[in-house]
């Protein structure tokens, strides 16, 4: 039954997606470690991080269009589960250490040495392995986004009252993660990691691999995304979005339906924050600040929500063009982010995709309607004989 509902995300325009991804995923790692350098397609060292880094953003983008696209929840907090997952990632890196640090203590990190602690804090146990901070990583997010949910959908919340209350949960975590005696390194946050896995994670292989890793969880979640979407969970997931109370009305229990895609789409941004911290190389209490989770929304409101693919591409899009434009001008970059809204919400409400595919369906019809108007023509003059 499982396989059957993957197979279904794998239908028309997702098929496509998904080849994209696995050709990407294969093309830039094989450009970065078998042509030479000054082979015109030879990807930089320092490209496959960011470019990494960018695929992550984009599965960030996808989670939130799953609740905000086809469910109509405006979550102005998604951030927080992408640090959640990123700090989960962060502390299995940092239980890698080990002796090599600066201290050199064989078990606790570098900042609890300076601070002090005589023992490794309970909430750290387990983090020296990777099953267990894997698990840790889809665990965290889900639970907060479940219980969040559980209190807030049955508490009937809509609305901007529910994107105030999210974007005010993930300061909250901000606001914890930045104090030295939660145990999770303050303001400097985790950082100066050496292995994962056993493999060096500065080291052009590893980099690669991690690359390739992010595109094929990218690839597996616009997968399920989909699925989700085209089944009749979807469909009554998109009934709440457009008439939450008319679906109520006809009997379903629309708590359940909002508190699966909240929680869902909560896992999917933990694991792209794991995929995020160790090619990064830092996770920090700013990756809670509510102005990176406001970001996303503009990447899904670019690419066009409620398109799946239209995050990805204003996630790759706006990302790529923040590098290149806080490289000239860094002080003007959030008054052109915060133009591009306005633009796009003025300009183009359905986003890139939307207005593409909204332009492409116009275009068939009319086609459609001159082929049908030039046979009513030819079929007259037989009429007539």
């Amino acid at each position: 039954m499982m396989t059957k509902a993957l197979l279904r995300g794998l239908e028309g325009r997702a098929m496509w997606v998904v080849a994209i991804l696995l050709a990407i995923a294969v093309a830039v790692p094989a450009a970065n470690l078998l042509l030479p350098v000054g082979h015109p397609l030879h990807v930089p060292n320092h490209f496959v991080p960011l470019l990494g880094k960018y695929l992550t953003y984009a599965m960030l983008a996808l989670a939130l269009d799953l609740v905000w696209g086809y469910c109509g929840i405006l979550s102005l907090g998604h951030g927080a589960f992408f640090a959640l997952g990123g700090y989960a990632m962060g502390m299995y890196l940092m239980r890698q250490i080990g002796d090599r640090g600066v201290y050199a203590h064989p078990v606790l990190p570098d900042f609890m040495v300076f601070l002090n602690y005589g023992e490794l804090p309970w909430f750290w146990l387990g983090f020296d392995m990777f099953w267990f901070a894997a698990l840790m990583v889809v665990l965290v997010p889900g639970l907060v986004a479940f219980v969040f949910g559980w209190f807030a959908f049955r508490s009937r919340v809509t609305g901007v009252y529910l994107s105030i209350i999210t974007q005010a949960m993930t300061y909250a975590l901000m606001l914890a993660f930045f104090r030295n005696d939660m145990g999770f390194g303050g303001n400097n946050g985790l950082t100066d990691f050496k292995d994962i896995l056993g493999a060096p994670i500065q080291s052009q292989t590893t980099r690669a691999a991690l690359f390739a890793a992010s595109a094929l969880a990218l690839a597996l979640a616009f997968v399920v995304c989909s699925s989700i979407v085209n089944s009749k969970l979807g469909k009554v997931m998109v009934a709440v979005r457009d008439a939450e109370s008319r679906t109520r009305f006809l009997g379903y229990r629309v708590e359940g339906y909002k508190l699966f895609a909240f929680t869902a789409s909560a896992v999917m941004a933990g694991v792209a924050g794991a995929l995020y911290v160790p090619q990064v190389g830092i996770i920090n209490p700013g990756e809670f600040a509510p102005a990176n989770s406001i970001e996303v929304v503009i990447w899904a409101a670019v690419g066009g929500r409620g398109t799946l693919v239209g995050p990805i591409i204003g996630a790759v899009l706006v990302n790529a063009g923040k590098s290149w434009f806080t490289g000239l001008f860094p002080e003007f970059w959030l008054f052109a982010l915060g133009g591009l809204f306005v633009a796009v919400t003025l300009f183009l409400p359905r986003g890139i995709v939307g207005a593409f595919s909204g332009g492409w369906s116009a275009l068939k019809a009319r086609r459609a309607s001159a082929r049908a108007e030039a046979g009513a023509e030819t079929v007259e003059p037989v009429a007539a004989e």
